[in-house]
């Protein structure tokens, strides 16, 4: 992107979802195709599964074993057209401050922009300052890796530890899982987010507090969780080297905007890394907060990551919608969300690697698209934001699959899978392959009574054994899982995300959703640390369960 273009301008107001003319023909639409089968649609069309892909920047998406036809492609890409959203992307990738409530830019594309790219926010450039913070993390994790930066004792880093949570927890510690393959395993890398305080113990208990640094990742550097955490981690640090407050400055760095909150943590300023407004928590997986990451698999490969990132971002501003595979993805969750009223979606890696990308699409979907205003605040009259979940092939299929298969719900799937294993081990990748693109054919076509019959089953166990199918699933596959390949994975859903929330009209960049429990909490925890019993205010069930956790803990 090499035009120089500037933030600011407001966009118009866009026509009510349910009265524009395309959702009113999907409506109709959906009518006459809901009854069909895939089976039949199969069968009608022999060229269907080569026709109904697409491919780009190193993804195929196979999207044939969908219930939709020609025709319902075309209505959703007018729907994509009638809701504004080549405009909308425009207005993204120019800095546009589209985060509405918070008269924020949403500019986690500028964090994987390339050096010769200008992105004007508030008068000024972001890119150099993105790369200037790039090259500030490189330094200092080839000095942790190469053995330079030591210790209060003198002694190397052998163990990091991550603090944060949300988007500063489920994304480093995504990429991580994801690409261990490719880390420096002479490092122990953890990661802590949870309040409960196993998680912190569990974390630390085998480690040698003279070669652990931790990571503490908080913009404002007063987040409850992640600050309760950061203090445990100093005590715990300060207690296995004597007491030396010093040894703060080596054993510490932050990922923040608040320099002096940091400073009188007792971290040096000099290692604390920054990053923006305009960048998203759940969106902020290859900024500064990648810190972890990038000490894990070097900056060569974490610039590889941004690469991938940066490839798919340019493949969703440009490419058409018809061959546009964020966009597509897209349309396709609105269809089954809004029109045959599926509530969840199911990801589906087959490769052990991407175990808790499930999880960080979980933040990513349902954080983003969980609203029920829309952008000028009034109530939706639609669904938005489906339920995301999953688990690693083959392992779903002995837990959930039975419900994709033959529960009542409709539950559409997302299977990922690549051509290269990272670890070949005989027969092995064939066989998960061979399961990833069996369970896409069973959930499609199924099983008849009739070919159920013809196996010899009783009849009194013919119903049992029958597979209606008709299940829809995308399948993505790539040529093996590399850096480069899980920022255009991750890119991928990031601008899914982004079409759905802009043709329901909805912010889905901020998460007012979160605030209330933590105020909440803020209230209740003097109520339960007050050494005399203390006047309570909340309703009668809140009331009695603090009275009952306080008799707990007094019994302790």
């Amino acid at each position: 992107m090499a035009t120089q273009v500037r933030a600011g301008t407001k966009s118009r107001g866009i026509e009510p979802l349910t009265k524009r003319k395309a959702w009113k023909a999907l409506q109709t639409h959906y009518k006459t195709v809901r009854e069909l089968h895939l089976r039949n649609l199969f069968a009608d069309d022999p060229k269907r599964g080569e026709r109904m892909t697409a491919e780009a920047v190193g993804l195929f998406l196979d999207y044939s074993k969908n219930r939709i036809t020609g025709e319902t492609l075309k209505l959703l890409i007018e729907l994509a057209e009638e809701s504004g959203l080549r405009s909308r992307i425009d207005a993204m990738f120019r800095g546009e401050k589209i985060n509405t409530t918070e008269q924020r830019a949403v500019l986690h594309t500028a964090l994987r922009a390339p050096k010769g790219a200008s992105i004007v926010v508030d008068g000024g450039n972001v890119v150099p300052q993105v790369h200037a913070v790039l090259d500030k993390m490189a330094d200092f994790s080839n000095r942790v890796r190469g053995g330079d930066w030591k210790g209060h004792t003198g002694k190397r880093i052998r163990n990091v530890i991550n603090i944060g949570i949300g988007g500063s927890d489920l994304g480093p510690v995504m990429a991580y899982e994801a690409l261990k393959h490719y880390s420096e395993r002479a490092i122990t890398f953890r990661f802590v987010s949870n309040i409960d305080g196993t998680d912190f113990a569990e974390a630390v208990r085998d480690l040698d507090p003279s070669e652990t640094l931790f990571s503490v990742s908080s913009k404002t550097f007063t987040t409850l969780e992640t600050m309760t955490n950061a203090r445990s981690a100093r005590a715990w640090s300060l207690d296995g080297l004597g007491g030396d407050e010093r040894s703060v400055a080596k054993h510490f760095v932050a990922v923040s905007t608040n320099a002096a909150e940091v400073a009188k943590f007792g971290i040096d300023t000099a290692n604390m890394f920054g990053f923006w407004d305009w960048v998203g928590g759940r969106y902020s997986m290859d900024s500064a907060i990648g810190l972890a990451t990038m000490l894990a698999i070097g900056p060569d490969n974490f610039r590889a990551l941004l690469d991938g990132f940066h490839q798919m971002d340019e493949h969703f501003r440009t490419a058409p919608f018809e061959s546009n595979l964020p966009v597509l993805m897209g349309l396709l969750a609105i269809w089954y969300n809004d029109f045959f009223g599926a509530q969840t979606v199911a990801v589906l890696p087959y490769e052990q690697y991407l175990k808790r990308f499930p999880a960080y699409l979980q933040q990513l979907t349902m954080e983003s698209n969980g609203k029920h205003v829309t952008l000028d605040g009034t109530e939706v009259t639609y669904a938005t934001g489906p339920i995301y979940w999953g688990e690693p092939g083959t392992n779903g299929q002995h837990s959930f699959y039975q419900l994709i298969h033959q529960g009542t719900r409709l539950i559409p799937c997302d299977f990922i899978a690549f051509g290269q294993p990272l670890n070949s081990l005989g027969r092995h990748h064939d066989m998960l392959l061979a399961n990833v693109l069996a369970q896409s054919e069973a959930l499609a076509f199924g099983k008849t009574p009739e070919q159920v019959k013809a196996e010899g089953t009783p009849d009194w166990l013919v119903p049992h054994r029958v597979f209606e199918g008709n299940r829809p699933s995308n399948t993505i596959l790539a040529d093996r899982l590399t850096p480069e390949i899980l920022g255009k994975l991750v890119a991928l859903y990031e601008h899914s995300v982004f079409t759905q929330g802009a043709i329901w009209q909805i912010n889905s960049f901020d998460q007012w959703g979160v605030e209330l429990g933590k105020v909440l909490a803020q209230r209740i925890i003097p109520e339960l640390e007050s050494k005399t019993d203390p006047a309570l205010g909340h309703d009668s069930s809140t009331n009695s369960l603090i009275r009952r956790y306080r008799k707990l803990k007094e019994a302790s």
